[in-house]
């Protein structure tokens, strides 16, 4: 009996070669390394060595923050993700009426280059790599990241990390925007700008999928969506005067890994082979570097459950071999507590040591694209590709990522993908061990990790003595050069600079941009 998978296209119960007939090996395959990239972006990939291990973490305070990236250094941890809390990804100080009650809950908060001093205090910032996990306000979150680490005597073109500045996918999925559309789009392209001019090690986006799954979308919606996304936003640079080349090998994306290992293997394929050949045929790039789709993949925390939490393990590596049987360049494991509450030290340390068991104790890491002329794979990334390929026609037919996401179409599309799954769970057609089938009927109390309330009071305070020391003048003209250059054609990172460095804050700054720019006010009418 045929299944269907997650992308709602067809897995036979047997394949073989007639399932490849006249299936071109390199037009399809190539070498590892080399244009398509369908095996993977580096000759070597893990034979040299393995992924990036970078666990995703930040909660409360600056404080507890740096303890917990301190103890993920210590356990091997290769890199940092930070997560902030939302008052900070939406662009407001703690103090605000409107951030009450989410103080540093989901995420770290971040109101001034004071509380980033304290964040990454007695972390080198020459020696690690950082992944901050921000969109509608990168730019600030990455100006403070670079103060501190002059600051600490690191010029910024030794600073290695990425910002996430995805903002259109918080208008399709995620909801976490502050400014319109084409000013969002302005703002991601002062960032390449910038970081081409005075950071040039860092990575300025991180296209992300990974959101889009979280909210229903299957894994062809996932890649079409994204790299949608991707050409809108190179498109944008191309038009702002960048050469291709020039910003295009600092770009980045972010995707999910299901437990579904034969097609997420199929769609990481899938993905890397569509966007070498989008660079290369619709933008002329030349350089290798433009035409590779590196990414980092996290695994699936929709498909966590509170019943039964400790099969997550089981879930979360089987997730995690999916992405490296992909080839993903870095790797996030969630703790496998993270559908009761934040991660305790405990699980975070057993999520880290999952990648190290299959990194150090398996043979992954031998050979190349171990699923190469494998018949069901093969078979499999061409038909994610043509479905992802056949969405992202559709897109282009609408006018483009931005029309699209203005007439509600990927929204629309992962709504009914994220509706059939709540039917097939339901029903039972779909298992979720523990959830709907093979449950106990009684489950073992557990004490999860807890923010203190008081928190925002904390961060209250440290505003109102940030505000006592600082220069207002010197803050007002900054900021008001900030709005000049918004309302202009100046990048708007330099003035932004100053005015953080003078101690404005993440709200002050954003609020100002508001004047100039606006807010977004989705449509709900969709």
């Amino acid at each position: 009996m045929t299944r269907v998978s997650e992308s709602g296209l067809p897995i036979e119960p047997v394949y073989g070669p007639v399932d490849l007939e006249g299936w071109d090996p390199a037009e399809k395959l190539g070498e590892p390394g080399a244009y398509p990239f369908t095996r993977g972006v580096h000759p070597s990939m893990y034979t040299g060595r393995p992924w990036t291990m970078r666990q995703y973490a930040g909660f409360g305070t600056a404080v507890e923050s740096n303890a917990r990236y301190k103890q993920l250094i210590a356990d091997g941890t290769m890199g940092l993700s930070v997560a902030f809390d939302l008052p900070t990804q939406m662009g407001h100080d703690s103090d605000a009426p409107i951030s009450h009650g989410e103080v540093g809950k989901v995420g770290v908060a971040v109101d001034s280059i004071d509380d980033m001093r304290v964040l990454f205090g007695g972390i080198p910032l020459d020696k690690v790599s950082t992944s901050m996990t921000i969109n509608a306000p990168a730019a600030l979150l990455l100006l403070m990241y670079q103060l501190v680490g002059e600051e600490q005597g690191v010029s910024p073109s030794q600073l290695t990390g990425t910002v996430q500045n995805d903002v259109l996918k918080e208008y399709i999925a995620q909801g976490t925007y502050i400014f319109p559309p084409k000013p969002s789009l302005r703002l991601t392209a002062d960032i390449f700008k910038y970081c081409q001019a005075e950071m040039p090690k860092w990575n300025t986006i991180s296209i992300s999928g990974y959101h889009m799954a979280e909210a229903g979308a299957s894994p062809a919606q996932e890649i079409a969506f994204t790299l949608a996304d991707g050409i809108e936003y190179v498109r944008t640079a191309v038009a702002a005067g960048m050469d291709v080349d020039d910003f295009a090998p600092r770009l980045s994306f972010f995707f999910v890994a299901r437990t579904t290992i034969l097609e997420e293997v199929a769609k990481f394929r899938a993905a890397r082979r569509i966007w070498a050949r989008v660079m290369r045929d619709e933008f002329g790039a030349k350089s290798p570097k433009s035409l590779m789709l590196p990414f980092h993949t996290q695994t699936a925390g929709v498909h966590l459950t509170a019943q039964q939490p400790e099969v997550n393990l089981v879930r979360v590596t089987v997730q995690s071999l999916a992405a490296v049987l992909g080839g993903t360049q870095s790797l996030h494991t969630n703790s496998f507590d993270e559908a009761i509450a934040l991660p305790t030290d405990k699980s975070a340390q057993l999520a880290l040591r999952t990648q190290q068991v299959l990194a150090y104790e398996t043979d992954v890491t031998a050979t190349v694209d171990p699923f190469a002329g494998s018949y069901a794979v093969e078979k499999m990334t061409d038909d994610v590709e043509a479905a992802a390929i056949a969405l992202m026609r559709r897109i282009e037919d609408l006018g483009g990522a931005v029309a699209a996401i203005e007439q509600g179409f990927q929204k629309g599309e992962i709504e009914r993908s994220a509706y059939r799954v709540a039917q097939e769970t339901g029903s039972g057609e779909r298992v979720v061990v523990g959830v709907n089938r093979f449950q106990l009927d009684a489950e073992e109390a557990y004490e999860p990790l807890r923010v203190e309330p008081a928190i925002g009071a904390q961060q209250a305070e440290r505003l109102a003595k940030l505000r006592a020391w600082r220069c207002q003048e010197r803050v007002d003209a900054a900021i008001a050069l900030t709005q000049k250059a918004a309302a202009g054609t100046d990048n708007v990172l330099y003035p932004m600079k100053e005015a953080l460095a003078a101690g404005a804050t993440v709200g002050e700054v954003c609020n100002a941009l508001r004047e100039v720019w606006g807010v977004y006010v989705p449509h709900d009418s969709f």
